[in-house]
């Protein structure tokens, strides 16, 4: 018997489709472990579970609960190490570099005064982004000097962790929709346009979905991308370009519902194939 510990806060489509695939599975007990209600006892937790599925909406419960289940020997989808990268875009950025994978040019800056001088050095419009945050929040695309000048004084007033680093990015011009394409284990499984009159082509934001095919360089670089942010099951963010495509970001608990259909993968099965095999490795992936 293979037992899943399904770490979760709300059950979403996504979490409803993958437990309905556990519960298929013959030998497969899953366990429902709420991250609302969990209590950690460091040293005397002994964990009765062959591997962990994170899927919490909460970016710091889930990488805390990671790193204590992963303290404590118990293999985890994804790994702690994932969501440490994933869920900071300067982290992201600079495990893509390290592993020459192309992006974007990014701009990190810790004031007013030099995230104002970063953007006019790369040059208008560019794409101010909180370090940590998902689903397009908290995005603005700046258009020139006075645009900044308003936009990172709100930030500074508003204080918040969110605001107190300036991420700073090439804003891309995507001609209405970029590529989202999903990694589990070792192999690119499906990619997706996602077409949008707004900037923001964010499935959350009311972005299309259509199913793009994986080319070579697609799934090359999706693989460089996810082995340079440690692997396991992750979705990443393309632009496509003149010179070719560059990463934008890699997504560690990733939605699928609108990626199935038009895809016509079985997006849920295949990570529950990868969570049962990180089980009986033994090993987090």
């Amino acid at each position: 018997m293979t037992k899943v510990g399904f770490l979760h806060s709300i059950i979403r489509p996504e979490e409803k489709m993958l437990l309905a695939v556990l519960k298929e599975r013959p030998g497969v007990e899953v366990e429902m472990i709420d991250a609302r209600e969990l209590v950690f006892r460091l040293g005397r937790d002994r964990f009765e579970m062959d591997v962990i599925l994170e899927r919490c909406l909460n970016h710091s419960r889930a990488l805390h609960a990671l790193i204590l289940y992963d303290t404590a020997g118990v293999p985890c989808v994804n790994s702690a190490q994932v969501a440490t990268i994933c869920g900071d875009k300067l982290q992201t950025s600079a495990a893509l570099l390290r592993h020459s994978v192309p992006q974007p040019e990014v701009r990190v800056a810790f004031t007013e005064k030099s995230a104002l001088q970063a953007l006019d050095e790369l040059g208008y419009p560019a794409v101010l982004k909180p370090a940590v945050g998902s689903w397009g929040r908290l995005l603005s695309k700046v258009n020139d000097r006075d645009a900044a000048e308003t936009i990172l004084e709100h930030k500074t007033i508003l204080g918040s962790y969110h605001h107190s680093i300036f991420y700073i990015q090439q804003y891309i011009e995507k001609k209405g929709r970029d590529i989202r394409s999903f990694i589990i284990g070792d192999e690119c499984v499906a990619a997706i346009y996602r077409s949008s009159d707004h900037w923001i082509t964010n499935t959350a934001r009311g972005a299309k979905t259509s199913n793009c095919p994986i080319t070579d360089e697609l799934r090359e670089l999706s693989l460089r991308g996810a082995k340079a942010v440690g692997g396991g099951v992750v979705a990443l963010d393309l632009f496509e370009t003149d010179d070719g495509l560059l990463v934008n970001e890699v997504n560690y608990t990733m939605e699928f519902r609108n990626s199935i259909g038009v895809t016509g993968v079985d997006i849920p099965g295949r990570i529950v194939d990868h969570v049962l095999r990180v089980a009986r490795e033994g090993d987090s992936g």
